[in-house]
């Protein structure tokens, strides 16, 4: 008998009626009355999961784990720890690492981390261009036929602003189905640039980085998919005429899905009035009506998913003056409830919608098999608990993550993730980490 059989009571599928949800060899075994009486369930661990919300396990498409080479600011341990008490069981890391992932070798080499970790699925995502420095294409290819069969590119960080380059690359990646994700940012229009353009950095005297940098780029890149027939997947979307280009694109079948973050959800640029440098980021935070357009686009489906673009750093590069802070915020512990508190407490999105852009779509967009898929017979048993009802106060330095650069410090925010469910381990129990999926020999 598996010691990871679990018998979940009283659970409430996506928010609906409560069920029970049986957990034998890492899949789904029995749910609903079948659940206990099922020969699986005899000695199972049982669990009360009453008043909890059942979603599948979420997957993040946008993730800096920081390592190879920055392991100051984060490891994939650490790392994929934060993920796990978040509720994902998958995360696509970032390729701005040091080396960065542009070679089969480095992807490997993260992939192989993940799995040494084994509290999450880690997917590599591969570079764009060698060393991120725009100028040639990086071994997509290789990168793709690896171990870590790399299926999402990006530069993120760095746009890739040339137009060549950027054709090149979306119809190289159609061999593989593979999709090109852009960090939409014109280098020239953002030329020293400390957050967004507008009225509060004219009061404040720091330099704007204007809507249209970003605009500009998403509408020439859906334009560049259009005519290549490839996919396109645009990086924290922060601006409402962003989300017209996309609405306008997809309207013509254009392949182009989008991500938006938490903190873009929540989060203004009035905030910066504060020139603390927790709230320094890339995109920067924009103004109250672009935060409600992109509420609007993601309960409507314009935007496709939510990317945390959990991006740690170490103390003393957000611990010193605004113009030299780096950009950058957590976001893997804190997801989940700032969805909670902005979409589903607002009656903008339900729990099955969250379970679509936290987890199905994103799953999707970076072509994982094995996640984002329904709780139903059959199915891997990557499963989130989450207690809506629950309150809590955000507590940096208690975060698993390295970072404490998390801009809700000290805010209350609704729901806690009680547990998570990774092949059909638990990673997290009550709340708290519990073992490694690879410590029992899965």
């Amino acid at each position: 008998m598996s010691s990871d059989n679990h018998l979940l009571t009283g659970a409430s599928l996506l928010g609906g009626e409560p069920t029970d949800i049986l957990i034998a060899d890492g899949v789904i075994a029995a749910l609903g009355p079948e659940a206990a009486a099922h020969p699986d369930a005899e000695g199972a661990t049982v669990i009360d999961a009453s008043g909890l919300v059942a979603l599948p396990g979420l997957v993040d498409v946008h993730t800096h784990l920081r390592e190879p080479g920055r392991e100051d600011a984060e490891t994939v341990e650490t790392g994929t720890r934060a993920a796990a008490l978040g509720g994902y069981t998958a995360v696509h890391a970032m390729a701005n690492s040091s080396p960065v992932a542009d070679t089969a070798g480095v992807v490997e080499q993260v992939h192989s981390l993940g799995q040494a970790s084994g509290w999450v699925d880690v997917r590599p995502v591969g570079a764009v261009t060698v060393g991120l420095a725009g100028e040639q294409l990086a071994e997509l290819g290789a990168m793709a036929d690896s171990r870590a069969q790399v299926r999402m590119f990006s530069d993120d960080g760095i746009c890739v602003h040339d137009p060549v380059l950027m054709r090149r690359a979306l119809e190289y990646v159609k061999a593989f189905d593979g999709v090109i994700a852009q960090h939409a940012q014109e280098p020239r229009l953002t030329a020293g640039a400390q957050m967004n353009e507008g009225e509060v950095s004219a009061v404040l005297g720091l330099a704007g980085w204007p809507a249209v940098a970003e605009e500009s780029i998403i509408a020439r890149d859906v334009l560049l998919a259009q005519h290549v027939d490839s996919r396109l997947h645009v990086c924290h979307v922060s601006t409402a005429g962003s989300v017209e280009i996309i609405r306008w694109a997809k309207q013509r079948g254009i392949r182009v899905t989008a991500e938006v973050t938490p903190h873009h959800l929540l989060l203004t640029d009035e905030l910066v009035r504060s020139y603390d440098p927790v709230y320094k980021v890339n995109p920067p935070l924009r103004t109250q009506g672009d935060v409600l357009a992109l509420r609007q686009a993601l309960a409507e489906g314009v935007i496709d998913v939510i990317g945390t673009d959990h991006a740690p750093h170490p103390s003393e590069h957000k611990e010193c003056e605004w113009a030299q802070a780096a950009m950058g915020m957590t976001g893997l512990e804190t997801a989940l409830s700032v969805v909670q508190h902005t979409m589903v407490d607002s009656g903008l999105m339900s729990w099955a919608d969250v379970a679509r852009v936290m987890s199905q779509v994103p799953a999707e967009v970076g072509r994982v098999a094995d996640q984002g898929r329904p709780l139903a017979v059959g199915e891997p048993a990557n499963i989130t608990l989450v207690d809506p009802a629950a309150r809590w106060t955000v507590d940096g330095k208690a975060m698993a993550t390295k970072g404490r650069n998390t801009p809700f410090q000290g805010m209350e925010l609704p729901g806690k993730v009680r547990a998570t469910f990774f092949h059909g381990h638990p990673t997290v129990l009550d709340g708290a980490l519990n073992t490694p999926r690879t410590t029992v020999g899965a």
